[in-house]
């Protein structure tokens, strides 16, 4: 199957006029190097394999329970390298291997639900610097304790892919720091996650669809930030949705990267309306509504996080918060392959966390 991607595409690139269009060319030769790099970890993996089986063989014979310790290292390396090849198999949709804007917002409750949500931002930019991917705050509304939203744009390929399944609403259980009385408080956070798109997917956005206003910035940026009308809020009218974006001193910037993200956000959105006939889709949009959370987070009165939907959880709670969350992106692509819906998959009440 790789191996006729890879065909079909060095087909394309070999075709008149390729070269014509730069920017497309070099999407396509991207694509070309990730198939090739996805076909070279499968056929380096086959030959350690081989290569194991005859040192194995050979130790047998020989009766060198001296190598077991080598061998044993050997086949965790191969092992695990395999798991995070089949993960990275699993991610084949339309826009899998884009990069994606990732975005927090703060549900109710004042500066609980703020501070939680800015704990969440630590948790995504610290996965991405564990992954070594590239990121950028597009848009921050700071608030009192915390934010009120914000946006990442993660430059990697497969960001999306990886992090589709973290759309849907956070809850935090915790003794809060802002109640003089230590009183265990319950804060909610929705994320939601969507492809930067290239070209190579269309989605039409004419001028007289969406309403463009601009306003003066606030926050971090410097005295020129705060004194011109650079922030920028695009409305699309047809379906409600709205983005801002205010981090750029440039109106232009500003206005460049909000119409991306306005992209992105239209795609998911007329994704889901695609798939309005399958009968997964009403589990899995109640799955992400407003007080129906996908994972917990509780600090006390001990120390878990877990998944609603496909029970995965662990106690290191605080390795999580620092952005160890591949173990919870792995085993929902998992899964999700595997056929599971969030059906039955309503979160327990605090004590049955």
């Amino acid at each position: 199957m790789i191996e006729k991607k890879i065909a079909d595409k060095e087909a394309q690139s070999a075709e008149p006029g390729f070269w014509s269009d730069g920017a497309k060319a070099g999407r396509v030769m991207t694509e070309i190097k990730q198939l090739k790099d996805r076909l070279e970890t499968w056929n380096r993996l086959k030959n350690d394999i081989e290569a194991l089986d005859e040192v194995y063989a050979l130790a047998r014979e020989e009766g060198g329970e001296d190598m077991e310790g080598d061998l044993r290292a050997s086949y965790d390396d191969i092992k695990t390298r395999f798991d995070k090849a089949v993960v990275l198999e699993l991610l084949s949709g339309e826009a899998d291997s884009s990069g994606a804007f990732l975005t927090i917002h703060a549900g109710s409750g004042g500066t609980e639900a703020c501070d939680w949500a800015s704990m969440l931002l630590r948790m995504y930019s610290r996965w991405c610097e564990r992954r070594g991917y590239k990121y950028e705050v597009v848009d921050l509304q700071e608030a009192e304790g915390g934010i009120k939203s914000a946006t990442l744009e993660i430059d990697a390929p497969y960001a999306y892919g990886y992090l589709k399944g973290e759309s849907g609403v956070h809850r935090l259980v915790r003794i809060s720091p802002f109640d003089a009385a230590a009183r265990r408080h319950t804060s909610f956070a929705s994320v939601y996650i969507f492809p930067v798109l290239d070209d190579s997917i269309d989605v039409e956005i004419r001028p007289e669809d969406i309403r463009i206003d601009t306003y003066r910035s606030g926050g971090a940026g410097g005295q020129k930030v705060n004194k011109t009308d650079s922030a920028v809020r695009i409305t699309h009218l047809a379906t409600g949705i709205v983005v801002t974006c205010q981090n750029e001193r440039s109106q232009y910037k500003n206005k460049d990267v909000a119409m991306s993200v306005l992209k992105s956000r239209l795609y998911e959105h007329y994704r889901q309306e695609r798939e309005k006939e399958n009968a997964k889709y009403a589990t899995e949009k109640k799955e992400i509504a407003w007080g129906s959370q996908i994972r917990s987070y509780v600090f006390q009165p001990y120390t878990m996080v877990k998944d609603h939907r496909n029970k995965f959880s662990v106690g290191n709670v605080q390795a999580v918060m620092d952005g160890d969350i591949d173990a919870f992106i792995e085993s929902f692509l998992r899964w999700r392959w595997q056929g599971g819906t969030a059906a039955g998959a309503e979160a327990e009440e605090d004590e049955e966390i």
